[in-house]
C-alpha cells in the first residue's frame, strides 16, 4: 500500500519520552478534558489508533503497513442503497472467528481456513458524532442472503433461509455487507473487522478490562471460569465473555449479544484511564496492535484515514451509545434459530435512515436472552 503525504512527527520514537523541565513546586497539570474525551472501543479498534497513530517516519510506514483492507465498494458496484448525506455514518463491524493460524487455538473447531462473522453489529453515527446507536444482528438469523460478489470477483448464487453469518464465510466481507444492505436498506458507509487474536492482543495492550459479574459464568468451551465480583480480565478472558454462550443464561446467541453489548461499554469506559499520553511506549504498541488487528475498507484503509474516523468518534463515550439487538422472534421449526421480526426491525431501520432515535417500541416484546445484568 503506498503510503500518503505524512504530517509532522507527534509521537516519540518507541520507548522514549521527551524531558520537560517543571517549576519547583508546581503541581502536574491534570489530562485535559479533551485528552479524557478520547476513547473508542474493541468493534472499532480504529478507535485506538487515533490516540497512537498521528506519527511520522518508520512509525507511520510501520503502522500504515500494518493494515489490510479490503474494495467494498468495487464489489458491491452500483446496486446500493442510496447514501443518505445528513452527516450521519453506519458502520458494519464484523468480529471473524476464523479458525485458520493462531486463531485456531482461540477458536477451537476445524482449521480449515474457514471464517464466519461470530459478532455483528451496525454501528450508527448521528449528525455532529457524538453520539451513536449499535444493533446488534443474531449470527443464528434465518435471512435471504441475496446474490453476491466477493472482492476476488467470483459471484456466489442467493440463499433463503441461512443464517446471518454464513453470508461471510460464503463471499467474505462484500457479501456480508450486501446482505445487511438487503436486510436493512440501509448503505453500510464502513466496514471494520476484527479476529480471535488481534481482539485478544489489543485488550492485553490496555491492561485489561474492569468488570463486574453478577453471577458465576464458567464455560470450558470458551475457557471462561468467573466467580461472581470484580475482575479486570485479561484479553484471553475477555475473548471467552464476549463467546460464551453456555457459560451463563439460556445458552443462546442472544444472551451471548447481552454480554458482548455490556462488556463494550465496559470497554469504551477503560480506554479513556489508559495513560498512554505520558507513556510513548504503551501508545505505540497499541497503536501498533490496533492496526493489525483491524480489516477495513478500502476508504479507512490508511493510517491518516483511520485517525480522522477515530477522531471524529472522540466524543461518543458509553454514556452517549444506545446498544439494541435486532429485532427477531425465535423460530417455531427450530428454537436454535430467530426470524426477523419484520415490523419491529422496520421501526429501527427507519429511525437510523431518519438520523432519529429508535424507538423502544421497537424491541418490545421480541426475543432476548437471559444474560441482562449478568455484567457491569
Amino acid at each position: 500500500m503506498a503510503a500518503e503525504s505524512t504530517p509532522e512527527p507527534a509521537i516519540a520514537e518507541p520507548g522514549t519520552i521527551e524531558p520537560r523541565r517543571r517549576g519547583r513546586g508546581r503541581r502536574r497539570k491534570a489530562p485535559s478534558t479533551g485528552r479524557k474525551a478520547m476513547r473508542a472501543t474493541a468493534w472499532t479498534a480504529a478507535g485506538v489508533v487515533v490516540l497512537g497513530g498521528a506519527g511520522a517516519g518508520y512509525v507511520y510506514f510501520k503502522l500504515n503497513g500494518n493494515i489490510h483492507s479490503v474494495d467494498i465498494n468495487q464489489a458491491l458496484g452500483t446496486d446500493r442503497p442510496t447514501k443518505i448525506d445528513n452527516g450521519s455514518e453506519n458502520i458494519l463491524v464484523l468480529g471473524s472467528d476464523t479458525r485458520s493460524g493462531k486463531n485456531k487455538k482461540l477458536g477451537g473447531g476445524t482449521d480449515d481456513g474457514s471464517a464466519r462473522s461470530d459478532t455483528a453489529m451496525i454501528v450508527h453515527v448521528y449528525e455532529g458524532h457524538e453520539k451513536a446507536s449499535v444493533v446488534s444482528i443474531p449470527r443464528d438469523t434465518l435471512v435471504d442472503r441475496p446474490q453476491c460478489t466477493d472482492t476476488q470477483g467470483t459471484a456466489h448464487s442467493a440463499a433463503s433461509g441461512v443464517m446471518f453469518n454464513e453470508a461471510y464465510s460464503t463471499g467474505g466481507a462484500a457479501c456480508a455487507v450486501k446482505t445487511v444492505e438487503s436486510i436493512t436498506g440501509i448503505r453500510m458507509d464502513h466496514y471494520l473487522e476484527v479476529d480471535f487474536e488481534g481482539f485478544q492482543r489489543l485488550i492485553d495492550d490496555l491492561g485489561g478490562v474492569r468488570v463486574t459479574t453478577t453471577k458465576d459464568i464458567r464455560d470450558p468451551q470458551s475457557h471462561l471460569d468467573l466467580k461472581a465480583g470484580p475482575h479486570t480480565l485479561t484479553g484471553e478472558q475477555a475473548l471467552g465473555l464476549v463467546r460464551t454462550r453456555h457459560g451463563v443464561g439460556d445458552g443462546s446467541d442472544l444472551g451471548r449479544i447481552q454480554l458482548q453489548q455490556a462488556f463494550i461499554k465496559a470497554l469504551i469506559d477503560q480506554v479513556k484511564h489508559v495513560g498512554v499520553f505520558s507513556n510513548p511506549k504503551k501508545l505505540y504498541d497499541l497503536a501498533d496492535t490496533a492496526t493489525k488487528a483491524v480489516t477495513t475498507d478500502s476508504e479507512l484503509g490508511s493510517v491518516n484515514a483511520l485517525m480522522d474516523f477515530a477522531g471524529s468518534l472522540k466524543g461518543i463515550g458509553s454514556s452517549q451509545m444506545k446498544m439494541v439487538t435486532m429485532p427477531v422472534e425465535y423460530d417455531p421449526a427450530n428454537p436454535n434459530r430467530v426470524l426477523l421480526a419484520k415490523a419491529k426491525a422496520q421501526l429501527v431501520w427507519n429511525a437510523l435512515k431518519n438520523d432519529g432515535p429508535i424507538p423502544a417500541s421497537a424491541t418490545e416484546g421480541t426475543a432476548t436472552g437471559e444474560a441482562k445484568g449478568v455484567v457491569s
